[in-house]
């Protein structure tokens, strides 16, 4: 005689007419259950919670696209003309000018296909503008990744303490977080840029410490909710240290709220470096980056439009790629703001 073994998993609920009127909060439990249970399958397999972020940021599909265009994008950069002591395979160099053929026009083609000698076409002075657009970006993702992991950083440890804390600790560091808030970001960022001296690593540190200021307020307010709950309670009742408290206890439930914001950081910092290197307070010649080569050829916008509209695309590819994964990862935490069917 055939057993049927039965599944320790909830069934799955539909609401029913009379449910029109139930509460929202009971409706969302009612969906995120759903969500569980269709990651779950139709097998007996436990998921753990990181799984289960894993498995809801891998449906998403504009994320999975984005993630794949901005893998993309970096390797294409740091690839084709080498980084450092690395060689790359794209013939031409950045640094080194020639006699410009054709007007300098891009000799790459759509219809019917073709790459040619010269895809992105050439500079004033020659220069293979596709060499010059990949060292752009390399700078330009150096400096957004440096200030998303430095933002993300002091953003945490001020939020963390002020929320844990309280007291004079929390009164402190806030009022330094309302101060950097109230100053336009812009002008503070220009004046770092100039003290930094287009050093490409003192510019993305000096972005860093000034762009943490949200990310500590978004803290604070987890820290704040979390602090009063039984687990902490315990933790401090046997003796645990307050630093062990927060890094072993507290930030693993902030994890969510962190990963997001340090994903805006990145895209954040992208247009704030252009913006810096458009106005000249940014990275310095002899290097470049995509917001000193549209600052350069700012006026061939109407002549030679492509030296314009390249960096344009990269900064516009990076920024909305970046942007999409932070969308992916906080429907992965949060999946009662997932909007995508599962």
């Amino acid at each position: 005689m055939r057993r049927f073994r039965k599944s320790n998993r909830p069934e799955h609920i539909v609401p029913q007419p009379g449910m029109q009127g139930a509460d929202p909060g009971t409706l969302q439990n009612i969906d995120q259950l759903s969500v569980e249970e269709d990651l779950e399958g139709k097998t007996d397999k436990s998921y753990s919670q990181g799984q289960l972020v894993l498995r809801r940021f891998l449906r998403h599909r504009g994320a999975m696209v984005s993630l794949a265009v901005l893998v993309f994008i970096t390797v294409l950069a740091y690839t084709s003309i080498g980084f450092g002591p690395i060689p790359g395979w794209w013939k031409h160099d950045y640094t080194m000018a020639g006699t410009v053929t054709d007007g300098g026009r891009p000799s790459l083609s759509l219809w019917p296909f073709q790459i040619g000698d010269q895809p992105f076409g050439q500079d004033n002075v020659g220069k293979d503008y596709f060499a010059l657009v990949m060292r752009g970006t390399q700078r330009s993702l150096i400096i957004a990744f440096v200030v998303g992991i430095v933002s993300t950083v002091i953003g945490t440890a001020v939020g963390a303490a002020a929320g844990y804390f309280r007291g004079w600790v929390e009164a402190v560091l806030m009022r330094l977080t309302d101060l950097l808030i109230v100053i336009p970001l812009l002008v503070l960022a220009a004046v770092l840029g100039q003290i930094s001296g287009g050093s490409i690593w003192a510019l993305a540190f000096m972005l860093g410490i000034v762009t943490w200021t949200g990310l500590a307020r978004l803290v604070r307010g987890e820290v704040l909710s979390l602090r009063e709950r039984e687990f902490v309670a315990a933790a401090r009742a046997v003796g645990t240290s307050p630093l062990r408290i927060i890094v072993k206890h507290i930030l693993p439930n902030t994890l969510g709220t962190i990963i997001v914001s340090a994903t805006l950081s990145i895209a954040a910092a992208i247009l704030l470096e252009t913006s810096l290197s458009f106005l000249g307070f940014g990275v310095d010649a002899p290097d470049t980056s995509l917001g000193v080569l549209i600052n350069t050829y700012q006026a061939s916008f109407t002549s030679r439009p492509w030296l314009f509209w390249w960096p344009g695309i990269f900064i516009l590819g990076i920024a909305l790629s970046v942007n999409f994964i932070g969308d992916g990862l906080r429907d992965a935490f949060d999946p009662r703001q997932n909007r995508n069917k599962d």
